[in-house]
């Protein structure tokens, strides 16, 4: 019969140093000027701030966050090249708002059409990529809203790639969704040589690109992503920056004006990165007791965290990380690889912050009497 032994380590995760921020701030003192507001960390998605978070809006340009992420990952599957040539089609020469004034016909590479995308907004740019991968604007937005779906954002609807909302009343998301794709954007570092450009240039140097997001020339740590404006979303943004390994995440939706939207996304930025820091805990496995095998070809087992990710934790909780080992005394064989053999539990007090499986990193097979012999022969050689 199984038995399980409970251990408690307090402190015991080996954690690298991380930089806290100078001075702790309160909730209340932050002002956000909009509809809705969300600030989330990228790197575990967890929600630091928020208000009207899935309150459906229209997003304007910041909607070019989606098709930059179905951009990314066609390029890292080897869908697309940066150098594929692409032709303007008349749906996306026709396109008004902010363009790069693109040609019926005319030829540009995908790396030049992202660019354009990505640092000026250009919704010319951005359908022409959406068609090169989908073959017609309409099937592209029906890749954007399938990806929409399986990240978990239930309140989105695109209706096209540019946030253009003159002849709609159906292209809507929410400030958490935003927020959601945003986090799933980022991982590709690509897309950072893109949001991160302060002024490019096309076409020799005749067709200027001005990023659209203020915080790459004034925010330090800015790694995009994302402005939007149009009379019927007001003034949108999503912005992320890092700092000291903590990598956040603002959204801000329904401004009145454009100035409001870059003072609330610093806001959050500075309170986040005054009051929180991310860890990853290295927990070191020779802490846990080795396992007993019942009727196996080896004796025991030593088990391997597996599942760990970065926590996110209010600046100073560090310190008061407690760590719950429960590990089964034995385990009879066959023991399959990745079995779950125990778990280590995190907490703060009475609070459970994450929680790991204790697993088998290697399958052990039943002895039979072929074993058995073996091992009954090498204990007289030893005697001996």
């Amino acid at each position: 019969m199984k038995k399980l032994v409970s251990l408690l380590f307090v402190t015991v995760l080996l954690l690298g140093s991380f930089c806290f921020g100078s001075a702790a701030v309160n909730e209340g003192e932050i002002e956000v000027r909009a509809k809705a507001a969300v600030l989330m960390d990228a790197s575990t998605g967890q929600v630091l701030y928020s208000f009207g978070e899935n309150e459906k809006l229209y997003p304007a340009s910041v909607t070019k966050i989606m098709p930059l992420l179905l951009f990314m990952e066609a390029l890292d599957s080897g869908k697309i090249s940066l150098e594929d040539k692409v032709t303007a089609s008349p749906t996306a020469a026709g396109k008004g708002g902010s363009q790069i004034w693109l040609k019926e016909g005319e030829t540009m590479t995908v790396d030049e059409l992202l660019r354009a995308t990505a640092i000026a907004s250009a919704n010319d740019a951005c359908t022409a990529l959406g068609e090169h991968i989908a073959g017609s604007e309409v099937g592209f937005v029906k890749m954007m809203n399938d990806r929409a779906k399986e990240l978990g954002m239930v309140n989105t609807n695109f209706v096209n790639c540019s946030g253009l909302d003159d002849d709609t009343t159906e292209h809507l998301t929410t400030a958490y969704d935003i927020a959601l794709m945003s986090k799933e954007l980022l991982p590709h570092e690509r897309i950072k040589t893109y949001t991160t450009v302060w002024m490019d240039s096309l076409r020799h140097g005749e067709t200027q690109l001005v990023n659209t997001n203020k915080l790459v020339r004034f925010y330090s740590g800015t790694t995009g992503l994302k402005t939007g404006t149009t009379s019927k979303a007001g003034h949108c943004l999503s912005a992320s920056a890092e700092r000291d390994g903590l990598h956040l995440i603002a959204v801000v939706m329904g401004a009145e004006n454009s100035n409001d939207r870059f003072e609330g996304a610093k806001a959050m930025l500075n309170w986040g990165f005054a009051n929180f820091e991310t860890v990853t805990p290295q927990i070191d496995s020779s802490l846990f007791g080795e396992v007993e095998i019942i009727r196996g070809v080896q004796e025991s087992i030593r088990p391997a965290v597996t599942g760990v990710v970065p926590l996110t934790l209010r600046a100073g909780e560090k310190a008061q990380l407690e760590t719950k080992v429960e590990l089964s005394e034995n385990a009879e064989a066959p023991i399959e690889k990745n079995q779950i053999l125990g778990s280590v539990t995190i907490r703060i007090g009475d609070r459970e912050i994450a929680s790991y499986n204790l697993i088998s990193e290697n399958y052990v097979e039943k002895t039979n009497i072929g074993h058995i012999i073996v091992r009954f022969l090498s204990s007289l050689a030893k005697s001996a």
